[in-house]
């Protein structure tokens, strides 16, 4: 079975930084691109970085862009994602995605908060 877990996420003041984790195991996960998306309560899910399987290209939303960076680690099977310069409006679940063929798997998300 696929499992996908995220992990690093809490409650952080405005400005700090955060690390959230990403660890996948069930399949060859050097083959697979990975993306990490966020929702907020009552807010769409939205896509915050995406990496491909090698790590030599990677996106940012907007919204991040400058202050996140997705990275990977193929030789560990885990995905990062870096939190800088953190804002209240960055507060949302934050979930993995691995992009199989297919509808590919999501984890179960981890919590970021936000706040002074």
């Amino acid at each position: 079975q696929v499992h996908v877990v995220e992990s690093g996420g809490g409650l952080v003041q405005p400005g700090g930084s955060l690390r959230l984790s990403c660890s996948v195991s069930g399949l060859t996960f050097s083959n697979y691109a990975i993306s990490w998306h966020r929702q907020a309560p009552g807010k769409e899910r939205e896509l915050v970085a995406h990496i491909t399987n090698t790590g030599s290209k990677t996106m940012h939303a907007d919204s991040v862009k400058g202050r996140f960076a997705i990275s990977r680690d193929n030789g560990k099977d885990r995905v990062y994602l870096e939190m800088h310069n953190l804002k209240e409006e960055d507060t949302a679940v934050y979930y993995c995605f691995a992009r199989t063929p297919g509808p590919g798997y999501w984890g179960q998300g981890t919590q970021v908060t936000v706040s002074s």
